[in-house]
């Protein structure tokens, strides 16, 4: 399944406090999302804050005042895409078995862990039973990411915009999934705020993130959607193209919960490089940050 969205119908699932963190505000300056765009309720907000600490809130006011405008002017001409499959899935061990290519994944290691691994969350091969997980991309026109190639401060805004309006796609096409199309949570009524506390039933993690650290995973994840479709290529190592792209599995287990892998000892790597058919130097790459 494909969908296109229109910039203003992912604007509202931006999480701002993320936008922020990009320019150096703590969570606390992107209170200014929350207000009414009138001059006077952005002042009374501005002034609700100890005195040192107003001229920041003036700057943070600014900047997503600048946001917004860009948001409408790209909304006149870009959108962003979604590419979602339900795919048939079981566990076997630390694998995921998904329309039968088998994605391998990390087990925590550490002590102060509770040793979990994503494919705890999928009905066993041996269960004789079939799961499903899903399978998804977003990603943003790629021209965007380019527009102001001559315009440094222009440049950054709008690449962190596109990363957050990938991400916003992301929220939005889950809770449709979520909502209709794998239909399991059909009566879910939750605020955006809601959203972003991931009050959800089932799990969205995303490759190269800390569940799911490697990003060659993406191979894997291509041959099952084939990204391309939505405007999304892979580097040599995995990394995607446009940079404002996210990948990864979604899973409507209750209990299911996010996590992080955390560092690997020399025996789950060489596991793991057996399990992807690569040699441990080159799981090594993969995983550097995790050793």
């Amino acid at each position: 399944m494909i969908r296109h969205f229109q910039i203003h119908e992912v604007s509202d699932y931006i999480h701002w406090i993320y936008f922020f963190h990009a320019w150096g505000f703590t969570p606390k300056f992107a209170g200014i999302a929350d207000i009414h765009e009138c001059d006077a309720c952005r002042m009374q907000w501005i002034h609700s804050f100890p005195l040192e600490e107003q001229s920041k809130a003036a700057e943070a006011s600014n900047l997503y005042r600048e946001a917004v405008r860009m948001l409408n002017e790209l909304d006149r001409h870009y959108h962003t895409h979604g590419i979602f499959i339900l795919a048939d899935a079981n566990s076997d061990g630390d694998d995921l078995i998904l329309n039968d290519i088998r994605l391998p994944l990390l087990r925590q290691q550490s002590d102060n862990s509770d040793f979990l691994c994503l494919s705890d969350f999928v009905r066993p091969l041996s269960s004789g039973i079939k799961d499903q997980v899903g399978v998804f991309a977003t990603t943003i026109d790629a021209k965007v990411e380019h527009l102001f190639d001559n315009d440094d401060y222009k440049r950054l805004l709008v690449q962190v915009l596109c990363d957050r309006l990938t991400e916003a796609t992301a929220e939005c096409f889950h809770e449709q999934i979520r909502k209709s199309v794998w239909g399991y949570a059909p009566d879910e009524h939750l605020t955006i705020d809601q959203l972003h506390k991931e009050e959800y039933q089932g799990i969205r993690p995303a490759v190269g993130y800390p569940s799911m650290p490697d990003v060659s995973s993406n191979f894997i994840i291509d041959q099952l959607i084939d990204m391309k479709q939505i405007g999304i290529h892979l580097t040599e190592n995995g990394m995607m193209q446009p940079h404002a792209s996210v990948s990864g599995l979604m899973f409507a287990h209750p209990k299911a919960h996010y996590f992080e892998v955390g560092k690997i000892g020399m025996d789950q790597l060489e596991d793991y490089a057996r399990r992807k058919e690569v040699s441990t130097e080159q799981a090594k790459k993969y995983l550097a940050n995790n050793l």
